[in-house]
Parts: C-alpha cells; structure tokens; sequence
C-alpha cells in the first residue's frame, strides 16, 4: 500500500519554509514521497485557506500524511499512518478547542481539530465531501480579542471541517498534542515531540530531547517553558 505526505501552497513559494519541512521530513522518513502541491488561490483571499478540503483529491496515496508549511517533523510518524489506516483519520485537537469560536456555526461544546497535520485514507472520503461543501457555503469568520480590541477572522477552514466531522459522525483517532505541538500557546508538555508547527525554527533543545527519547530505556519527563 502506497503512503506519503502532501502539503500544499499558494502565492509566492519563496515566502513559506519549504526547505525546512523537506529537510525534516528526509531525516526521519528518507524513503517516504512527499508531493509539495501548488493550488490556484485568490492571492490574498483568506478563504484561500478552504483549499485544505480538496487534499483527499489532491493526494495520490493510500495512506496520507498532510503537513502545513510551518511544520517540522522532528521523529517518526508511522503510528500516525497507522490510525489512520485504522480510522480513516488521525488528527489533533485544536489549541483552541472551542467549535464555538465560530459563532455562526457553533453554539455549544463543539470540538475544533488543527488541520495543519492530518493523517487519513480514503475511508475518511465522506468527512472530506462535506468539508468541500461546507467550506464553500458557510460563514466560517471567528471573533477574538486583541490588545487593539475585538476583531474578526473573516475565513477559517478549521470551522467547516469541524462542522464535516459533526454532521457525518465521523469518529477519528485523536492524536495528543506532541504529534501537533503548537509552541505558541503550548508552553508545556511531556517529550517528546513528534510534530512541531510553527514558524519559527525549534531551539536546539528539541533535538536534544528527541535524542535522548530515543533511547529505549529512557523515562518520559515533564518540560516547560
């Protein structure tokens, strides 16, 4: 059964770390494609961020891994391949795990997913159809504060694929937060970390601990800061 990664962008490719992600990939996974998919987006366009939805299409694997741009892969991901093919999906839960952060989609304890790494296979098609539906026709805008005030997100596709999940009933394999570790607003965690996402670069310290987990007798830890 063939397996890969995709990841996708649009606009100028000299703006996300491409290389960074390729690098990471290669020194865990060598011998794993990964398809680096330009999509056509209005440049500019926040509801750019719908073309997540085609990536069931875009992929020519059986077992997918897609990554964001300002990922790095930083240990091997084969349990994740594994949900999956089990599942139909693996994913996280969202940093922010309100659903009803969209208010014109949710109103009560609605769970959102990061889909910034997702693990799936063609059993999860059905979640993937309505993402593409949805993500074409509801208002997905998010409310938030910041230190200017209240704002408004005009388009996020984590809001319609939460809504793809809770209309199908899909039941995903929920992956913890070292396999879509999010430094922002994660400032702890037990190590190691499979998958950081972020713009900015891991401090060495990453590598060293995923060094030392790498060593079978060695014993899980808490980190922070």
């Amino acid at each position: 059964m063939s397996r890969g990664i995709i990841s996708i962008y649009w606009g100028d490719e000299a703006k996300p770390p491409i290389e960074r992600l390729k690098a990471s990939v290669k020194k865990f996974h060598p011998n794993l494609p990964h398809e680096i998919i330009k999509v056509e987006a209005p440049s500019g366009d926040p509801s750019s961020l719908n073309q997540k939805a085609a990536i069931l299409e875009l992929s020519p694997f059986e077992e997918t891994l897609f990554l964001d741009l300002d990922t790095v892969v930083l240990g091997n991901l084969d349990f994740g391949f594994e949900k999956a093919k089990q599942f139909g999906m693996a994913i996280a839960i969202c940093e922010a795990p309100w659903g009803k952060r969209y208010p014109k989609i949710f109103s009560g304890d609605e769970i959102e997913y990061n889909t910034g790494v997702i693990f799936f296979t063609k059993k999860a098609k059905v979640v993937f159809d309505k993402w593409k539906e949805l993500a074409k026709t509801i208002d997905s805008s998010i409310l938030g504060i910041s230190e200017d005030g209240i704002y408004t997100m005009p388009a996020n596709d984590q809001g319609s694929f939460a809504l793809a999940i809770e209309e199908t009933g899909f039941n995903p394999f929920i992956l913890p937060l070292n396999w879509n570790f999010r430094p922002m607003w994660q400032r702890s965690f037990f190590g190691p970390i499979k998958i950081w996402h972020d713009y900015a670069d891991p401090p060495p310290f990453f590598g060293e601990l995923n060094t030392y987990y790498a060593n079978p007798e060695s014993i899980i830890q808490y980190h922070q800061g």
